[in-house]
């Protein structure tokens, strides 16, 4: 099996909506990390288009490394093949019954921020101009952070039973909190300062070890102790509707947040 690579953001795009049709088909999970990674990607191509970047080509050339990384990791997992060890955990969790969407959205943003957005700037970057391309990393970072209101919008519809269980109690919210955006991207900026500087034959050690440390992270997420987990089996039982359905909820999430953009 071939592994599709994207050359623009287009093309991110193109690859992207193939994944998602295929999950919908599948009722396959993999599509609402997806569906989510999507709308990150239009945004980012529109704040190119209006010059919201410092430097509009440079951003382009990231992003596209940066989604080739995911959309690799997701080709070779249907091929049989070994992606990246986080990924395969993500893909893995993504075909068992019990994770809630909740925990299959933070299991792709655990792999893609904190090891594939710390590769690929460090990718258009030396070390003399990585400190550059800070302040359109960090634009990056708020485009993730500010779907998470969407998101869970979107996560209330899908269980009834959620607003009740925020209210009910604080553990649930600090879970929430600890899978925090601020810690991914101070975590992923730092990594990708220290992979710039290594001499090419240290960077494959070097992705492996962050690989392994990631997955940790992910098996936390997976399994986040017995009491939170509880809650989480409950809210799973209460979720609506079919994973397809639960894709089509997110894609009319971000049909209404690119009307909002737009007025």
């Amino acid at each position: 099996m071939s592994i599709k690579q994207a050359t623009t953001i287009d093309e991110v795009i193109q690859f992207l909506d193939e994944i998602i049709e295929v999950s919908k088909l599948e009722q396959s999970a993999i599509g609402l990390f997806t569906m989510l990674y999507r709308e990150v990607t239009v945004r980012i191509k529109g704040g190119i288009a209006d010059g919201s970047f410092q430097n509009g080509e440079r951003m382009e050339k990231l992003d596209v490394i940066f989604a080739n990384r995911y959309i690799k990791a997701y080709y070779q997992y249907k091929a049989k093949e070994k992606p990246s060890e986080c990924w395969e955990f993500s893909f893995q969790q993504a075909e068992t019954f019990w994770p809630i969407v909740l925990q299959h959205l933070l299991l792709g943003m655990n792999a893609h921020i904190n090891l594939d957005l710390g590769v690929a700037a460090a990718e258009v970057s030396t070390k003399e101009n990585i400190a550059d391309l800070k302040a359109d990393f960090d634009k990056i970072n708020f485009i993730l952070s500010s779907l998470v209101g969407g998101v869970e919008t979107c996560l209330i519809k899908i269980w009834p039973t959620l607003t009740f269980l925020l209210k009910l109690t604080g553990k649930l919210d600090t879970f929430f909190i600890d899978f925090s955006m601020q810690t991914a991207r101070d975590g992923a900026w730092k990594f990708a300062n220290e992979f710039v500087v290594l001499p090419e034959n240290q960077t494959e050690a070097c992705i492996q070890e962050r690989d392994k440390k990631i997955t940790e992270i992910a098996r936390l997420v997976s399994n986040p102790g017995y009491y939170v987990s509880a809650i989480f089996k409950f809210i799973r039982i209460f979720e609506k509707g079919t994973v397809a359905q639960k894709i089509i909820d997110l894609q009319i999430m971000e049909a209404k947040n690119m009307e909002c953009a737009a007025v």
